[in-house]
C-alpha cells in the first residue's frame, strides 16, 4: 500500500518486456535493470514501454552503460516523441545499496523517477511487482540518506493489450502451453458468447429479485437501468440488415489479406525461380 503519491499504471507489454530480458541475461547475471518509459500527470504514472540497459554487478561495485541507456532513449524519441523517462526497474525482490546508486542517475534524467521492482525469480512463490519513489532523510547539514516509499500499482491494457492477454491466459490450460491466434470469425462468436453469458446472468438475477429470492439492490438497478438506455431503438430488421452488412465486410477484407498473403508467397517463389 502507498503513504502518498501517484498511482502506478503498468501496461502488460511492459510486464513482457522486463521477463523476456531477465530469461535472455548473461550468464551469472543474478538481476536485469531497464529504463522506463510513459507518461505523468499530477495524479498517475503511466508506464507504457521500457527497455534493458546492459550493466555488471558485484558485491563492492555496479557498473551501469549509460552510454546505451541514452543512445536507445533517443532512438526511442524518434518512434514515440511522447513517452519520456519516468524511472527504472530491476528484477528481484529487495531494494540493494547499488539500486540507490542507480536511483541518482535516473534522477538525474527524469524528475523523482520510480524505481519498479519485479520478482521475476518468484521467491514469495508469486510475481510480486512493486513500485517505489525515493525520499531524502536526515538531519540538514549532515549526511543524507534514500528512503524508497511505495506506492500503488495498477494493471491496465488497451484494446490491442488485452487480445495478447487473453490468449496467453487460454495457454495454461492447454498441456503444450501453446495456443493459436484464433480468426476474426472466431473472435466474434467468442465476444457473442460472452455477451450472451452475461445477458442471462442479468435475466437471472431480475427474475430472482421479482420472485422475492434476492433482496432488491439500488446500485445495480441503477447500472441496469443505464445499460438499457444506452441500447439503441432500433427496429429489429434494421438491425439484422446492420449486422449481415458488418458480417459480409468482414469476410470480405479476410479473402482479401488472404488472397493478398497468396499473391506474396507466389511472388517470393517466382523470384527464386
Amino acid at each position: 500500500m502507498s503513504v502518498y503519491g501517484p498511482v502506478v499504471k503498468i501496461h502488460p507489454v511492459v510486464l513482457a518486456s522486463i521477463c523476456d530480458s531477465y530469461e535472455r541475461r548473461n550468464e551469472g547475471a543474478s538481476r536485469v535493470i531497464g529504463t522506463l518509459l510513459g507518461t505523468c500527470d499530477k495524479h498517475s504514472i503511466e508506464v507504457t514501454n521500457c527497455f534493458s540497459v546492459p550493466h555488471n554487478e558485484s558485491e563492492d561495485e555496479v557498473a551501469v552503460d549509460m552510454e546505451f541507456a541514452k543512445n536507445m532513449y533517443e532512438l526511442h524519441k524518434r518512434v514515440s516523441p511522447t513517452e519520456v523517462i519516468i524511472g527504472w526497474y530491476a528484477t528481484g525482490f529487495d531494494i540493494t545499496e547499488h539500486s540507490v546508486l542507480i536511483h541518482e542517475y535516473y534522477s538525474r534524467e527524469a524528475s523523482n523517477p520510480i524505481h519498479l521492482t519485479v520478482d521475476s525469480a518468484l521467491q514469495s512463490g508469486k510475481m510480486n511487482i512493486r513500485a517505489y519513489v525515493s525520499a531524502q532523510m536526515g538531519v540538514p547539514g549532515k549526511t543524507v540518506g534514500v528512503m524508497f516509499t511505495p506506492l500503488s500499482v495498477k494493471y491496465i491494457y488497451y484494446d490491442t493489450e488485452r487480445i495478447g492477454v487473453d490468449l496467453l491466459q487460454r495457454t495454461r490450460v492447454t498441456p503444450s502451453r501453446t495456443k493459436g491466434l484464433t480468426s476474426d470469425l472466431s473472435q466474434v462468436a467468442c465476444s457473442a458468447a460472452r455477451v450472451q453469458d452475461m445477458l442471462a446472468t442479468v435475466l437471472a438475477y431480475i427474475e430472482d429479485v421479482l420472485s422475492g429470492k434476492v433482496t432488491a439492490d439500488n446500485s445495480v438497478g441503477r447500472f441496469l437501468m443505464d445499460l438499457v438506455n444506452k441500447v439503441p431503438t432500433i427496429p429489429p430488421e434494421d438491425f439484422e440488415n446492420m449486422l449481415n452488412s458488418n458480417i459480409n465486410d468482414l469476410l470480405m477484407v479476410t479473402y482479401l489479406s488472404n488472397l493478398t498473403q497468396a499473391q506474396i508467397a507466389l511472388n517470393e517463389k517466382l523470384v527464386l525461380l
